[in-house]
């Protein structure tokens, strides 16, 4: 089974955490600083999101906000109160994560128009509502696979034009991008990978450039060099990650990673190490 997102998450895992469950009486604000995404289900009421130098955003109905690059917001509730689930995630490398990159810095879309998420936020709105044991856990679980199915409403309504998402949801370029992400390793070329998405070498460079917004061969080694950023946070070693992302030695993914980088594997590794696997 070829699956468009599981390659992805399982180098980029994404991490959530709940915050506001249940009616929103008071202002609250959110800093870009924090480097994290912000997701805010509006179940009922109304609700004002304002954000420095662009446009307030007015929510009157059931509605989703989705916020995936680091944004300074404030939310301002109905005077009664608006009914509101919000957490915080991130893909576990921030601005650099292959998913922040291909998506929009702020989506809005109302709920009655979205819905393959319905049977999730069904899930998430009525344990919002109990207090029972494990309910933090369970909404953080549950607004992890809200955010998953997100993803997956995307591809598949093909809401985005350009990037990562808009090249996943076409068939023939996703089976070369699917490749590319379970197979980081393999000598790629481009006549490969045309011949994977079942087209011309000259038809494919052009279609995945126009859709993705890069080339192949640039899309192939930004990847390898995010997986290898993934690892190294893991903390496995630099020899490990040349092999699992397709240069010789370790020698030359230094090279390259410093290359597309700015700084060398060691210096970055220091930056951003996690408890080693």
């Amino acid at each position: 089974m070829d699956d468009k997102l599981t390659g992805i998450l399982e180098y980029f895992s994404l991490s959530a955490r709940v915050f506001q469950a249940g009616l929103l009486c008071h202002s609250a604000g959110f800093d870009e600083g924090d480097g994290l995404g912000y997701i805010h289900v509006l179940r009922a009421g109304t609700l004002r999101i304002k954000m420095p130098g662009k446009t307030q955003i007015n929510l009157d109905e059931p509605s989703l906000f989705f916020s995936v690059n680091p944004t300074t917001h404030y939310l301002h509730p109905a005077t009664a109160g608006s009914d509101l689930v919000c957490a915080s995630f991130d893909f576990g490398l921030g601005l650099n994560s292959p998913l922040v990159q291909a998506l929009p810095e702020i989506m809005v879309l109302k709920l009655k128009e979205t819905p393959s998420l319905n049977a999730a936020l069904q899930l998430l709105f009525s344990e919002a509502q109990d207090d029972c044991s494990g309910q933090q856990s369970l909404l953080d679980r549950l607004i992890e696979v809200v955010i998953i199915q997100l993803l997956r409403e995307l591809i598949d309504q093909k809401h985005l034009q350009t990037g990562l998402l808009a090249g996943l949801a076409e068939p023939r370029l996703a089976k070369a991008i699917t490749a590319i992400h379970k197979e980081p390793a393999k000598p790629w070329t481009l006549n490969d990978l045309a011949d994977v998405a079942g087209m011309s070498r000259a038809r494919f460079a052009t279609k995945f450039r126009e859709t993705v917004g890069t080339t192949p061969g640039h899309y192939l080694t930004n990847w390898r060099i995010s997986v290898a950023q993934s690892l190294l946070r893991r903390g496995k070693s630099l020899q490990l990650i040349a092999d699992a992302v397709g240069y010789a030695n370790a020698s030359a993914l230094s090279r390259a990673f410093t290359a597309r980088i700015g700084t060398s594997p060691a210096i970055w590794r220091k930056k951003h190490i996690s408890t080693p696997t």
